[in-house]
C-alpha cells in the first residue's frame, strides 16, 4: 500500500505534512534518485499552477533534486499536460507538477511524469516512498545540480495543441466564453483561441494565488453557463485549476460533461476511422447512457479505476487512443499522454466549425441515466466495516442489470464517494440514502 500517494500523486493542506519546506526537500532528493539512471546528467522539468503556495513547494522540491544532482528547469505556470509535453520535448528524466487540480487554494499536490510524459505505475510510487525512508545519498559540491528557468515554455505548447487541428480550420467568426478558473491555463487558453480566430470572453483569468476553481471552473461551471447565455455566444469552454479537465456549454447554457464529450469524439473520430479498436476506455463513473450510446453505434466502452493515469495505463496496455473520465479528463493518445483540457477544446471546437451547427445539435448524443452523486465527509476506513458491505452489496443486487453502483474512498481528498444511476430514478436516490444513512449511523457509533 502507498502512504503519500493517492489517485492522482500527492495531495494535501500546503504547509502541512506531508507539504510542508523539510518533508517536501527529502521527497524531492527520493524522487530524484529514482530517476537518475545512468551516466548522463539528469534533469527535472518543474511547473505549477497558481496557487500561492506553489513558490514553496517549487522551492523546496528544487533544494531536494539540486541536491541529489539533478539539474532542475523551472517553467512557471503551465498547465499539467503542458509540463509532459515539455518533459518529452527537452528528453528531461522527469517531469513535475505542482497543483492540487481542482481543490481550493488551500490545498496543493505533486503530479509526476515519467521521460515519456506519463504519469507514474503505483510500483514506481512505492519505490519512491521507500526510498523517502531512508537517508539520501547528498553528492559532493562540484555535482550539484543546476536550476535554468525555460522562458519558451508557453510557446512550445501554444505550437504543440494548435498542430493537433488541421491547419484550414480556423475559428473565425465563434465567440467563445473561456473560463480559465484563475489557474494554470489563464494566459495560454484565451491565447490559442485568439490566434485561431475567435472571439473570445475571457472568463477567471486574474489569479492573484487565493482564487483558484473559487465558484468558477469545471466544479462550478454555472458562471460560465451564464455568461455563455448573457454575451450570446456560441459556446463556453470552462478548465480546472491545472487545465487538464474541460468541460463545455452550448449555446443556451446547458452543461456539457466529459462523457457526452467522449461521445461526441469517439463518433467523429470512428467516422473518420481513426478510433482504435473501435471504443474508447471510461472509468466506473461513466454513465450507463453513454455505454448504451457507443453500443448503438457498435462501439464499446472499457472501464477503469476512477483516476485519468488509470484510463491512460489501460489504454496503452489494451491498445486504445481515447478514454476519458465523466469530470472531463479527456485523454488522446494519438497527441498527448496525458488528459488535455485545451487540447480537447479545440479538437470539439473543430467538429463544431465544420459541422456549422448549434452547439446544441451536435454536443449532446445521447440522455444520460438517472445518476446520483454524493461526497460524504467521513473517515475512508467506514467501508471496511461488515455490516457497511453488506448493505452496499444488497443495493446492488436490488438495482440489478439496469443500474449500476460505485462505492468508494476519494484518492484525493478524505471523502467517501457514492455514484449510483438506473431507469428507476426513485429507487436510485432510496439507495443512495440508505448507504448515507449507514455510514452515518456507523460513524456515530464509532465516535461514541
Amino acid at each position: 500500500m502507498r502512504k503519500l500517494f493517492g489517485t492522482d500523486g500527492i495531495r494535501g493542506k500546503a504547509n502541512v505534512a506531508p507539504l510542508t519546506p523539510d518533508i517536501l526537500t527529502r521527497l524531492g532528493q527520493a524522487i530524484g534518485l529514482c530517476f537518475m539512471r545512468g551516466d548522463h546528467r539528469h534533469r527535472v522539468v518543474i511547473g505549477k499552477d497558481t496557487r500561492l503556495s506553489g513558490y514553496m513547494v517549487e522551492s523546496a522540491l528544487a533544494a531536494g533534486f539540486v541536491s541529489v544532482g539533478m539539474d532542475v528547469a523551472l517553467v512557471g505556470p503551465l498547465p499539467t499536460p503542458a509540463v509532459a509535453m515539455v518533459t518529452r520535448s527537452l528528453r528531461a528524466d522527469l517531469g513535475v507538477m505542482i497543483s492540487a487540480s481542482h481543490n481550493p487554494f488551500s490545498d496543493n499536490g505533486i503530479k509526476l511524469f515519467d521521460p515519456e510524459g506519463c504519469k507514474l505505475s503505483d510500483k514506481v510510487e512505492r519505490d519512491i516512498e521507500a526510498k523517502l525512508e531512508s537517508l539520501p545519498s547528498l553528492v559532493q559540491p562540484l555535482f550539484l545540480g543546476r536550476m535554468t528557468r525555460i522562458d519558451d515554455a508557453v510557446g512550445r505548447y501554444v505550437e504543440f495543441v494548435k498542430a493537433s487541428i488541421p491547419r484550414d480550420i480556423h475559428f473565425e467568426g465563434l465567440r467563445i466564453v473561456v473560463d480559465c478558473a484563475h489557474g494554470a491555463a489563464y494566459k495560454v487558453a484565451p491565447l490559442v483561441l485568439k490566434e485561431l480566430g475567435a472571439t473570445v470572453i475571457p472568463l477567471s483569468v486574474e489569479p492573484n494565488g487565493l482564487n483558484i476553481n473559487e465558484d468558477c471552473g469545471t466544479i462550478h461551471p454555472q458562471s460560465m453557463c451564464d455568461k455563455v447565455k448573457e454575451v450570446g455566444a456560441h459556446v463556453g469552454v470552462a478548465f480546472d485549476g491545472d487545465a487538464d479537465r474541460v468541460v463545455f456549454a452550448d449555446e443556451t447554457g446547458c452543461l456539457i460533461d466529459g462523457d457526452q464529450i467522449m461521445a461526441l469524439l469517439a463518433t467523429d473520430w470512428d467516422e473518420r476511422d481513426l478510433l482504435k479498436k473501435k471504443g474508447l476506455v471510461g472509468t466506473l463513473m461513466s454513465n450507463l447512457g453513454l455505454e448504451q450510446y457507443l453500443e448503438s453505434r457498435g462501439l464499446s466502452l472499457v472501464r477503469a479505476a476512477v483516476g485519468d493515469r488509470y484510463v491512460a495505463e489501460k489504454m496503452r496496455t489494451e491498445g486504445y487512443n481515447m478514454g476519458g473520465e465523466q469530470s472531463g479528463h479527456i485523454i488522446l493518445s494519438d497527441y498527448a499522454t496525458a488528459g488535455d483540457g485545451l487540447l480537447t477544446a479545440l479538437q470539439v471546437l473543430a467538429i463544431l466549425t465544420l459541422k456549422q451547427k448549434p452547439a446544441s445539435q451536435v454536443m449532446t448524443l445521447f440522455t444520460p441515466v438517472p445518476q446520483i452523486l454524493k461526497n460524504i465527509k467521513l473517515a475512508p476506513s467506514l467501508l471496511k466495516i461488515p455490516e457497511i458491505q453488506k448493505t452496499i452489496e444488497k443495493s446492488h443486487k436490488r438495482l440489478g442489470k439496469r443500474g449500476r453502483l460505485v462505492v468508494r474512498a476519494s484518492g484525493t481528498e478524505s471523502l467517501i464517494r457514492i455514484m449510483a444511476e438506473g431507469e428507476d430514478e426513485k429507487l436510485t436516490h432510496e439507495i443512495v440514502d440508505q448507504i448515507v444513512e449507514t455510514l452515518h449511523s456507523y460513524s456515530q457509533q464509532a465516535v461514541a
